[in-house]
Order: C-alpha cells, then structure tokens, then sequence
C-alpha cells in the first residue's frame, strides 16, 4: 500500500507549518459563515402531530421547555431497510446536556412509522429522542423532501420558527468519524477525493453499515 513521503523531523514541520496557514483561513472562513448564519431571517411553521414514544406530541414539545431546537430528519426507506448514513450520522451525537446547557434540544424525526423507528433506536442503541412524523408534511416543510437535513428552529414559547436547514454535505461535516477520518493520511478513502496515487479508495457509500454489521 502507498505510503505518505519519509522526511526529516525539520521538513515535516515545514510541511506542516504551511498547512497550518490554509487551516486557520479555513477556520477563519467558518467562523465568518456562521456569523452570517445567525443574521438569517425565519419562517413561521404551522402545526404537526408527530408521533411519539408517549403519544402524539406537536412541534412544540419536541423543544422540551427550551427555546432552540435542532432536529436531524432521517430517511425512511421502507420497511425492509435502514438508511445507513442516516444511521451513522445518529451514531455520532454524543451526549446531548452540552446542548442543554445553551437551551438547545435535540430529535431525530423520521418519515418511519413510529414501531419501526423506535425499533430501529432500540438496535442501535440509541438515547436521543426519536418521532415519527409520517403523514405531515414536515420532511417537505425544512426542506428535506424525501431525503435527509439537519434543521433549527427557535420557538417564543407560542410559535415555532424554522431558521436554517442544512443537507448533504453540510450534514456530514459534521460527523465526528468522518473528520477524524479527514486529519487521517488516508482521509475517508472514497474515491471523490484528491488523493495521492496508489492511496486506499472505494465508491462513496458502498463501505457504509450499521454499526453492528461491520
């Protein structure tokens, strides 16, 4: 397997040293982005009746009390399967009191019929909460069609307003596996990105599971 050049400590530092100046552009340039992000306008939403572990529930009360929501709206592709991204991005939410404690609450929502979600959530061993909202027109509603997004909502305790949603890529770099994977030599491995010759590559998607089928 191709390897990354042998050189000294010295150049290696050099080589690194020059990296680090495009990384803090890059880093500059997020921080930018975000700060246009919080100057977006919002839209109204109108009411929906999820589906919820405790019964039907509104798009209210997924915020639990607090003022922000962010909600990631998973694929739902039948009965008979999974979405594997969707799953791995799921995989990756850690522990959600960090949230909390800037008054952000978390969901997954998803097009599933609540039994297959909650079965899902329970083989993937899962503690975010999880609502179906199969029969509204939510997953249209953000912007997510019949795919998947990320989205934030604030609410004044009366009205829920949507106020950014994100998808494809703007969701997976988010991902904690796939930016460690991107500080790696090999990054991801897929055959999209600008590799050196010889380096380990497979088709985008092709390598992903649920976690319990590696």
């Amino acid at each position: 397997m191709a390897q990354p050049e042998i050189v000294s400590r010295e150049q290696w530092q050099t080589a690194r040293d020059a990296l680090l100046v495009k990384e803090k552009e890059a880093t500059r340039a997020l921080d930018a982005l975000a700060a246009q992000r919080r100057r977006l306008p919002m839209v109204r939403m109108p009411s929906y009746a999820f589906s919820g572990p405790g019964g039907e529930v509104d798009l209210r009360d997924l915020f639990e009390g607090r003022s922000q929501l962010v909600v990631y709206q998973f694929m739902d592709n039948g009965t008979d399967d999974v979405c594997s991204g969707c799953a791995s991005f799921t995989d990756n939410v850690g522990r959600l009191e960090h949230l909390h404690a800037r008054g952000v609450s978390y969901a997954v929502v998803s097009n599933m019929p609540l039994r297959q979600l909650l079965s899902v959530r329970g083989r993937m061993e899962w503690t975010v909460p999880v609502y179906s909202s199969r029969g509204t027109t939510f997953s249209t509603d953000i912007g997510a069609g019949g795919g998947f997004a990320l989205a934030a909502f604030v609410s004044d305790g009366v009205d829920v307003f949507q106020t950014y949603v994100t998808s494809g890529r703007g969701v997976d770099r988010l991902r904690f596996d796939f930016n460690i994977l991107d500080l790696t030599a090999y990054g991801r491995q897929e055959t999209w990105e600008d590799s050196p010759l010889g380096w380990p590559q497979t088709e985008p998607y092709s390598w992903w599971r649920l976690h319990d089928e590696y």
